[in-house]
């Protein structure tokens, strides 16, 4: 295989690979052994008719197709190695020469990654972030976990009001109509919680339990229900209970009842000290960000279109398996909010061009600084994701993981140590 790249122009190259007779006649030979059971030639059993039988009554470049696919990848690749390059997407091959006896010659044109002209990336300055735990932050978490803690009882004689639950039983109707889903009992309805459609509780407050309260709604114009959107409702409501939250006293029993601690002021100290690491973190976070986010601004980098269109893909399949934790799918998210999917790409197309110039920024920093990882490095991560996966046998989750995999997990470690000696490279002040 001899191959020559032509030029490099935009980031695309253009390669002139040759392969030679020999090569291309096993090639030949592969795709005759596997097609040769398609053909019914006369005299001959199907699939036993000879290699020259079958290219005399076809025509000689019958196997020529399967033989390039045999020969021109493995050909292709071994130029990318050549001459170093870095694709990023598939190439375009156009056969140049193709004859008996004569070697297979193929162009490929390929997008290849651009080159990063880096700005400064050492002392770069960041402003210092505090994040001091405050008594009333403490008092704050201490709340939250007394109302999680709360339980309902019976309200006494008075008048609802918000945070009460109430039982209830309603009937909709529109004009003189009932509507279809719009009759419930024994219906719990928390007023502010937001559950019903605007208006709805703010109609309840003030009520007392035994009362029956006309509530009148306008749906929303987008309402799931295209019957009902954009049109006025009148619900017939009887409030049956009224209930409101008991909160556990603020003492040692409750510490020991909601944690492993025995005095409330262990679980106080355990709360500051979660509170410290969140800001810790908060603070770890935001530095790294703003320092790649400045290092990222100095670089310069022709990025190709379609490095940002695998991007978009990537964060659109994403997006499409978090709405499936959720119960739900693309399409019905596009419908509600009116958007086909090439404008769902375009929104995210700013977005997915700075996540490729930071990519290539920071994989260009750890190319000049020779960050790379390290065998114990790689070894941890591996024994991470396996104890992760709930993987006892350490050997055999490693052997199973492929050479994407091992790749990945490699550029991730050699990102994280990146963005650290970034940050430890720069001034904070």
């Amino acid at each position: 295989m001899v191959s020559k790249l032509e030029k490099i122009e935009n980031n695309i190259a253009t390669l002139e690979i040759e392969v030679s007779q020999e090569q291309f006649e096993q090639g030949i030979k592969k795709a005759y052994k596997k097609i040769a059971g398609r053909f019914n030639i006369p005299g001959f059993r199907k699939g036993k008719a000879p290699r020259s039988i079958i290219e005399r009554h076809y025509g000689e470049g019958i196997f020529y197709e399967d033989a390039i696919n045999e020969v021109c990848p493995d050909a292709y690749q071994a130029a990318v190695e050549e001459h170093d390059l870095k694709p990023v997407d598939r190439p375009e091959i156009d056969i140049v020469q193709i004859e008996k006896e004569k070697p297979l010659v193929f162009k490929a044109v390929v997008t290849v990654k651009p080159e990063v002209v880096l700005g400064e990336y050492k002392g770069i300055q960041v402003e210092k972030k505090e994040y001091p735990v405050t008594d009333e932050q403490v008092e704050t978490e201490l709340d939250n976990m007394r109302q999680s803690n709360a339980r309902m009882i019976a309200a006494q004689e008075r008048p609802t009001r918000k945070d009460d639950m109430l039982i209830i039983d309603y009937k909709g109707f529109v004009g003189d109509e009932q509507f279809e889903g719009g009759t419930a009992e024994n219906q719990s309805l928390v007023l502010g919680s937001g559950r019903f459609i605007e208006g709805f509780e703010d109609q309840l407050i003030g009520v007392n339990a035994g009362d029956s309260v006309k509530v009148t709604v306008t749906f929303p114009e987008d309402y799931q229900a295209e019957k009902l959107a954009g049109k006025e409702a009148v619900f017939q409501v009887d409030v049956k209970e009224i209930k409101e939250k008991e909160l556990p006293a603020l003492d040692d029993e409750f510490a020991k009842d909601v944690s492993e601690f025995d005095t409330l002021g262990e679980l106080k100290a355990d709360i500051r000290s979660k509170l410290e690491e969140r800001a810790r973190l908060r603070v770890k976070n935001e530095t790294e960000n703003e320092v790649i986010k400045k290092v990222t601004e100095l670089s310069s980098i022709d990025i190709p279109e379609v490095m940002v269109e695998k991007q978009i893909d990537a964060m659109v399949r994403d997006f499409e398996i978090q709405l499936m934790y959720q119960g739900l799918n693309m399409e019905n998210y596009l419908e509600h909010f009116k958007q086909s999917r090439d404008d769902f790409r375009a929104g995210l197309k700013n977005d997915a061009q700075e996540r490729v110039k930071t990519q290539l920024t920071l994989e260009k920093v750890s190319e000049i600084e020779g960050i790379t990882e390290t065998r114990e490095e790689l070894d941890k991560e591996i024994e991470d994701m396996a104890k992760q996966y709930k993987q006892e046998d350490m050997s055999k989750f490693k052997k199973s993981l492929g050479e994407d995999e091992l790749n990945y997990i490699k550029e991730s470690i050699i990102i994280r140590k990146t963005i650290d000696f970034l940050v430890e490279s720069s001034i904070i002040k």
